[in-house]
């Protein structure tokens, strides 16, 4: 099994168009599917964003399943969220959405989705590839072909169902300005604000997978437009979305983008109890949850892995810093479009966003990375684990679950974790203090550097 390629990432298979992400592949992946969950008179349901790629691969993928007997349903072009609700409202026995997030447009990938609307996990995923790697598919007779179904129209249904779960009150409207990337949320995302009674002014929200007005990530350096037209025009909020929708960030009404691990606590404070999030989420969140009797618990980075842990630990809220976050009490499938009305329904109830998240501990932070070839990682990982918490005196908690982070008495923390991507390292620190944290960067950077 140790010698199988690995095809899938923290959050499915991604790559480039023609490179990674081939024609066959895209089929061989359908068909072990088919064979993984029973293959004749089973349900599939797919959908994709925006990249020109988009619909071949859908093509392609639909043939594939139909090819071994399993009748797909056809959402067509849908944020990521719609295919784990339609996954599980549909009762079908697997989605697939076609998408590479916040990737550049060259870019498509595939994640799958059980039956309850959760992400495939790591073992599932193993055992794709397994097929894969191996072709062993069951293709069926010329008349047990599968269907095709076009259920497109269950994206009203979607609306409806997460303006209403998002408790959002129409009668007090606030000026909301949405910025969908040209991505999968370009139609529903102001769609269900406008039916929650909001008023709503569009950002790039023509669909185009070239992603002509700006790169798909939502982060600051790709956000100047959103927030000088929320201040400009005076709005409440301002929401930024991903390629395929599944992530949300928001700017205050003074057009200031939102520290992330902030807004993710504004969130978890909302549901109270026990909220789940991963190893390099800050420390304010634990310190927030414990003022209102609530507890936190982490996972590896990775929205599959907060699903996993929300499961098993009934968590009421759960997500990461980057704006993927997780409603169990609508579906475990990571959803922008309700993270976005949620939001606006925290303003009505609790007043301006500046002023919710400048209640929230500022916390002086480093993001750092040593460069480290990837064959090295294992073994400098294996030395980090083993002599990284000899280097402080005042540690509180350790966690191993991916890389190694270091809490201390005063809640600052540490964390060493190597990228899964690139060849580097990656250092992440928040201090109670500048000087603690000043500290904490000094030794962590000398310890790292003299195993590599």
């Amino acid at each position: 099994m140790k010698s199988i390629p690995k095809l899938f990432g923290t959050s499915g298979i991604r790559g480039k168009y023609q490179e990674e992400i081939t024609l066959e592949l895209a089929l061989d992946v359908a068909r072990a599917l088919a064979k993984y969950i029973g293959g004749k008179n089973k349900k599939v349901v797919i959908g994709r964003d925006t990249r020109t790629s988009g619909k071949i691969i859908e093509n392609v993928m639909s043939a594939g399943l139909q090819q071994s007997g399993c009748d797909v349903l056809l959402l067509g072009m849908v944020p990521t969220p719609v295919v784990g609700y339609a996954t599980l409202k549909k009762e079908a026995d697997a989605g697939i959405m076609i998408t590479a997030s916040h990737n550049p447009s060259q870019y498509n990938g595939i994640k799958l989705w059980n039956s309850d609307g959760l992400a495939y996990k790591q073992d599932q995923e193993r055992t794709i590839e397994k097929l894969v790697y191996e072709k062993d598919f069951n293709i069926v007779k010329w008349n047990e072909i599968g269907k095709e179904y076009n259920i497109s129209s269950f994206k009203d249904k979607y609306i409806d169902d997460i303006v209403a779960k998002s408790g959002i009150n129409p009668l007090k409207p606030l000026k909301v300005v949405v910025d969908c990337a040209c991505g999968a949320g370009s139609y529903l995302s102001p769609e269900a604000l406008r039916r929650a009674g909001m008023n709503v002014i569009t950002l790039n929200a023509q669909p185009d997978g070239s992603f002509p007005g700006r790169r798909p990530e939502p982060n600051e350096a790709n956000l100047g437009e959103l927030m000088k037209t929320v201040k400009a025009l005076n709005a409440d909020v301002g929401l930024a979305h991903d390629g395929d929708a599944d992530r949300m960030i928001a700017v205050d009404e003074n057009g200031n983008l939102s520290d992330f691990d902030k807004l993710l606590t504004i969130m978890a404070k909302e549901f109270g109890g026990t909220v789940v999030t991963t190893v390099d989420a800050s420390a304010c969140l634990d310190i927030q949850m414990q003022k209102i009797g609530g507890n936190v618990l982490r996972t590896p980075v990775g929205d599959v892995h907060v699903a996993e842990s929300i499961n098993k630990n009934k968590g009421t809220f759960g997500g990461e810093p980057s704006g993927t976050w997780l409603h169990p009490d609508f579906c475990m499938c990571p959803d922008g479009l309700l993270s976005g009305l949620r939001i606006v329904r925290t303003i009505q109830k609790n007043g301006k966003l500046s002023k919710q998240l400048d209640a929230i501990e500022n916390y002086p932070t480093i993001r750092q990375k040593v460069t480290c070839e990837n064959s090295k990682k294992k073994t400098v990982m294996s030395i980090v684990e083993e002599k990284f918490e000899e280097e402080f005196d005042d540690v509180k908690e350790i966690l191993t679950i991916d890389g190694v982070r270091i809490s201390f008495e005063d809640d600052s923390w540490v964390l060493i974790r190597p990228s899964g991507t690139e060849p580097y390292i990656r250092i992440t620190a928040e201090g109670k203090t500048q000087e603690h944290l000043n500290s904490i960067e000094k030794i962590s950077n000398e310890f790292l550097n003299n195993i590599i």
